[in-house]
């Protein structure tokens, strides 16, 4: 484990953080796995839904902070990324009818531009995203750790975890609807929604 020691420029308050995220990161992608493992139709919604939320909460907190710059010029080797091909199709399955939603990309671009994607595809980006700085933190280059964890929030897995959050939100309220009081366009949505017959978590 390193140490302010180790590392003059970090205070304990940086280290904190960067425990924490580590920590938040790893519980992610543990939960991940083993809900595309062995998760259930009924449950895998509020269960990504609650593992999203909790990982957005640890973004936030990166992105208030200062800018963290990296010890060194180039990033240091820390292997070979995560096979996630596993994890993204088995949850492809799981999610079948509600995996793939339209998102707002820039909601301050006007006029805005909808773009398409899936719960299953963003799932294993942030994965991809989070793992990288966790590999980092867990060689001991915790300032690059923080650099990557934070650049890579505000570049790319912030935006597509809140998409993602509002997409898995979006199917937890429309599996509350009735389908005879919307539109035909959105019934088909709510009728997949509701054919997940989602259970809540204890």
């Amino acid at each position: 484990m390193t140490t302010s020691a180790d590392h003059p420029g970090l205070t304990s308050d940086v280290e904190d953080l960067a425990q924490a995220i580590a920590d938040q990161s790893e519980s992610f992608l543990l939960a991940v796995r083993e809900i595309a493992r062995t998760g259930e139709r009924s449950t895998v919604v509020p269960l990504l839904l609650l593992s999203v939320s909790q990982l957005l909460l640890a973004g936030a907190r990166l992105g208030v902070q200062r800018d963290f710059v990296p010890r060194e010029q180039f990033e240091p080797d820390v292997g070979p990324d995560p096979d996630l091909d596993v994890m993204r199709d088995r949850l492809a399955r799981l999610l079948e009818g509600v995996d793939d939603f339209t998102v707002v990309f820039d909601p301050y671009v006007d006029p805005p531009e909808l773009v398409s994607s899936r719960i299953s595809d963003d799932l294993a980006d942030i994965a991809a995203s989070v793992a990288h700085g966790l590999r980092h933190h867990r060689a001991g280059s915790t300032e690059e750790a923080l650099w990557w964890w934070q650049f890579s929030y505000v570049s790319s897995w912030g935006a597509e975890a809140s998409a993602t959050l509002r997409a898995l939100q979006s199917v937890i309220a429309h599996d509350r609807l009735d389908a005879a009081e919307i539109g035909e366009a959105e019934a088909a949505r709510v009728a997949a929604a509701q054919d997940l017959e989602l259970r809540p978590i204890d």
